[in-house]
């Protein structure tokens, strides 16, 4: 808003999320071969409500810098394609919180956006 004050998304933007025990996605898109890409990342959450790796028992940073290999790398040409990949059919679901599935479906839904008008794409 030109006023100062948040907009309603920003806001909300900025609510505390439990994290998933199952793990986390970073979402890219994949523009030569017109595709999307999730790639899971296990963790485990410490009594702090803090993401740590599930081998070395450290905190996870936001900021980058821990260069992780993804446990699973999931690739769609649509959001549905990938959604459908994520929660449906035989498990085990990379999933475990239904706050996170849609988060993923509104991240999946923007990057397919900006594959199909050939935008940058920035997870949220």
């Amino acid at each position: 808003m030109t006023d100062g004050t948040p907009s309603l998304d920003d806001q909300l933007s900025q609510r505390f999320i439990a994290l998933d025990p199952s793990g986390y996605f970073l979402i890219r898109v994949d523009a030569d071969a017109g595709q999307l890409v999730a790639e899971h990342f296990p963790n485990d959450v410490d009594s702090k409500g803090r993401a740590i790796d599930p081998e070395t028992g450290e905190v996870l940073s936001c900021r980058g810098g821990n260069q992780r290999t993804p446990a699973v790398c999931y690739r769609g040409r649509t959001a549905k394609e990938l959604g459908i990949a994520l929660t449906e059919g035989e498990g085990p679901h990379p999933v475990s919180r239904l706050d996170h599935a849609l988060y993923l479906g509104r991240e999946l839904q923007k990057a397919e956006a900006c594959l199909v008008q050939g935008r940058p794409y920035v997870q949220d």
